[in-house]
């Protein structure tokens, strides 16, 4: 069956009407014939779930498992007989071969039979007992080999016979007593011939639980199973009378008090007779529950009359395990139980700075709302919501902040969710309804005021279920989230002292809306120096730990971390590091296990051996000596990183062609760089006619990567004028910014990542807006050392500072001739 149905299990019910087709009633001579058919050296095994079959009774199942439909389906194809074994335990899902039972019966199928609603019913009927013994196949179903089950016989004499009398006169009389059982159940006995089989029919048909009757079906002695059988009905038969001499007791005009009383006292007689526990404890214990909790009145109120609703439900009705589970989530939610958090804030400041290794932007905030917090002590909580590339730290800067307030700390992770009731939850009438994760993840912390991290935000989709970004802007709304509403639950739940910290790798993604309840905090990549730091403190250690490696037999120097960050990593995080750094620690790990340790320190020969050769080259910045060749920085999810602008001239009509995978957004900054440079042709000593016997292709090399964004404008206009004028490009040069046609040059983002890459390929000179000039000044002076900024505001700034006077060798003479 598909998906949907995956939680209807196989189940039995014996069948109790006069069809013959259905229900035959087996003689003596039947049954005798049953019992010494010859049996298959294997069989198909069938588990059941909540039923045992017994030879000679016919009931029908529901099939529910892929593997037991495709048996059913198999075997009804060739002879119809398969082995019909109960599980052990009736919880499991889906039973392994040791976790069925070893005796079962051999069934043949009569009937399969497709239901309206979609399930697959299949009529059995048991044939005969035996005893499994090994697995054969356990694909696509189970298939074992056998033997027959060793029955004893028995002595037909008067105390048998009377035996077996008792039996059907207590039978009987249960059914005349039970007005559930069909009256077609007497007249079936009445007609029964054959003791053997009565004993099954009967056995079948007991209100017993699974393992009573799986003894009853593994007793070879008939008058030992016939006894147990007696036994049984006995019991069964004292409860029917006490539970009618409880109704003749209350019989009369009853109001709705007095009717209920009966009802509370008859099912607690039952469970007590039956020796398990009451649900009037169940209930009392729940109530008991309620008194310790913190909550509201409106919450108090609520669960009680909820609690009440409970114990008009009969227990054996499928809705009273539903009301159960509403009722205990209510109690398992931490509803006004807060942790006391640590104002402590040089501990905090500690901690932060002991478990990440820069970060300051973000640890400042998180000290400021301390501070914020100890002074006011009713303070909104922030929803903040750190932006960077992969790697850099921010899931595990969550865990850091609750360890720092002394909070419990929950992480809800979002990527991928595309249902609305993930976070709302679903409403109590639908079939296994749940609880948002957002209340699922509260309820696991056991705190209402925890640090709740919900990662990869910009990650969320949606479809035709509903849109799990829009859902979260109550949950992220600081006016609107201290009553926060689940469908589950139905009650307003109060988030306002949830410290939530979101993560996402870009903003681009995430819902305005959404973005505008956050305050944004970038995580932007580490310099080198920052990713030696953390190797040492962080991820080396944290790597000879998991490897069982000591201090001692692996240390690493700078300059050999340094050597991997270079050429074997290119990211802005230290996620790629922690992995290299992995495979030496289980380099050095294999060596000391063959006897063959490596030095400590480490040297940089034996990381090339371990590593293999370098992926990157330390310095990748390529300077040409052909016009129209320049260097840009660009902005991706992994950092930073450096691109080259190439651009050549060929003689034609004036055709701009365009090559390198490029987006919609470069394309028209190219452009407007050609159109500006035309406008302008005079001012950088262009003859304009060169521009109709001239085409010009642009290209960005990486053509497998799609690339799109402005800030490739003023790189492209340098490149177009380079190969115009065939002057050199400055060398150890980049630039970054967009352009207008108006000649002025715009401000870009992602410029710390883009400052980094540009330290990696060991660029001198950087071309920036003067509107950029604030976010240079907000990053740390030792990044930008041996750097040089160039602010601009105009094109014709860019030009000047990027072109050299001087012409390339064998410069290309344009002229217009045809």
């Amino acid at each position: 069956m598909s998906n949907k149905y995956d939680s209807f299990f196989d189940q039995g019910i014996p069948i109790i009407n006069e069809d013959t087709e259905f229900f035959p009633l087996l003689s003596q001579q039947d049954e005798d014939e049953m019992t010494n058919a010859e049996l298959p050296e294997t069989l198909a095994i069938l588990p059941l779930r909540n039923t045992v079959l017994f030879p000679g009774v016919v009931i029908p199942i529901t099939v529910g498992r892929d593997k037991s439909i495709k048996l059913v389906k198999d075997a009804y194809k060739g002879d119809r007989i398969i082995g019909v074994v109960s599980q052990q335990d009736m919880s499991i899902e889906d039973p392994t071969f040791e976790q069925l039972n070893k005796v079962g019966t051999v069934a043949m199928i009569i009937k399969i039979l497709q239901m309206p609603d979609g399930n697959t019913t299949v009529i059995i009927q048991g044939k005969q007992r035996f005893q499994l013994n090994e697995l054969v196949q356990s694909e696509p179903y189970f298939k074992a080999s056998i033997e027959r089950f060793q029955e004893k016989k028995h002595k037909t004499n008067r105390e048998f016979n009377a035996l077996i009398s008792s039996i059907k006169e207590m039978a009987l009389q249960i059914i005349q007593l039970s007005p559930h059982i069909p009256s077609e159940a007497g007249i079936a006995i009445k007609n029964i011939e054959s003791p053997g089989f009565l004993i099954n029919f009967i056995s079948s048909n007991l209100n017993a639980d699974l393992p009573f009757k799986q003894q009853l079906l593994e007793i070879a002695n008939l008058e030992k199973r016939a006894s147990r059988v007696l036994e049984q009905l006995n019991l069964e038969l004292q409860m029917l009378e006490l539970k009618t001499q409880i109704q003749n007791k209350v019989k009369g005009d009853l109001d709705k008090q007095q009717r209920d009383y009966f009802l509370n006292q008859q099912l607690k007689t039952i469970q007590e007779e039956l020796g398990g526990i009451t649900p009037d404890l169940e209930i009392e214990d729940l109530r008991k529950q309620a008194k310790d909790k913190k909550w509201s009145k409106e919450v108090d109120q609520h669960f009680h009359k909820e609690l009440d609703k409970l114990a008009r439900i009969n227990p054996a009705a499928a809705d009273y395990s539903v009301q159960l589970n509403y009722l205990e989530l209510l109690l398992e939610l931490p509803w006004n139980h807060f942790t006391k958090d640590n104002f402590d804030l040089q501990r905090a400041k500690k901690i932060l700075d002991r478990d990440h290794y820069g970060l300051d932007k973000v640890k400042s905030r998180i000290i400021e709302y301390l501070a914020v917090l100890k002074l006011r002590n009713n303070m909104k909580a922030p929803i903040l919501c750190l932006v960077g590339p992969p790697g850099v730290g921010k899931t595990s800067l969550g865990k850091s902040i609750a360890k720092a307030l002394g909070r419990k700390y929950t992480r809800m992770a979002l990527g991928g969710i595309r249902d609305e009731a993930e976070i709302r939850g679903h409403r109590k009438t639908y079939i296994g309804a749940m609880p948002g994760r957002i209340i699922q993840s509260l309820k696991k912390a056991g705190a209402a005021n925890p640090v709740f991290v919900l990662d990869e935000i910009d990650k969320v989709g949606s479809d035709f279920r509903g849109d799990p970004s829009s859902a979260l802007l109550e949950v992220l709304d600081p006016e609107q989230n201290n009553a926060f509403y689940d469908h589950y639950v139905e009650l307003d739940y109060d988030l306002s002292n949830v410290m939530f910290i979101a993560t996402a790798n870009s903003l681009s993604s995430i819902q305005p809306a959404l973005l505008d309840r956050m305050e944004i905090i970038e995580v932007n990549g580490y310099t080198i120096e920052e990713k030696i730091e953390i190797a040492k403190r962080h991820l080396i250690p944290k790597q000879r730990e998991l490897h069982g490696i000591g201090a001692k037999d692996l240390a690493m120097r700078g300059k050999v971390i340094e050597k991997i960050i270079d050429e074997y990593t290119r990211e802005s995080g230290v996620r790629g590091l922690e992995k290299k750094i992995g495979s030496i620690v289980r380099g050095v790990a294999t060596g000391i296990v063959m006897e063959q340790p490596v030095k400590s320190p480490i040297t940089e020969k034996e990381v090339e051996d371990i590593l293999g050769a370098p992926i990157f080259d330390k310095e990748f910045y390529e300077h040409s000596e052909t016009a129209g060749v320049v260097t840009g920085l660009a902005w991706t999810q992994v950092g930073g990183d450096i691109l080259y602008i190439e651009s050549s001239l060929s003689r034609g009509k004036g055709k701009l062609t365009l090559t390198g995978n490029l987006g919609d957004v470069m394309k028209e900054s190219a452009n407007i760089a050609l159109a500006y440079l035309k406008s302008h042709a005079d001012e950088f000593g262009i003859d304009y006619k060169v521009f109709d016997h001239w085409d010009i292709h642009i290209h960005v090399p990486a053509g497998a990567t799609p690339k799109d964004g402005p800030s490739a404008g003023i790189t492209m206009l340098t490149a177009l004028a380079s190969s115009f004028t065939q002057r050199k490009v400055k060398d150890k040069l980049a630039m970054t910014g967009e352009i207008t046609l108006r000649g002025k040059v715009l401000p870009v983002g992602g410029i710390k990542e883009k400052i980094l890459a540009a330290k990696r390929a060991n660029i001198r000179e950087i071309i920036l807006s003067k509107a950029n000039r604030k976010d240079i000044l907000q990053i740390k002076e030792h990044y930008l050392k041996d750097l040089t900024f160039h602010y601009v505001s105009e094109m014709r700034e860019v030009i000047d500072l990027a072109l050299l006077n001087t012409r390339v060798k064998n410069a290309k003479s344009l002229d217009v001739t045809v």
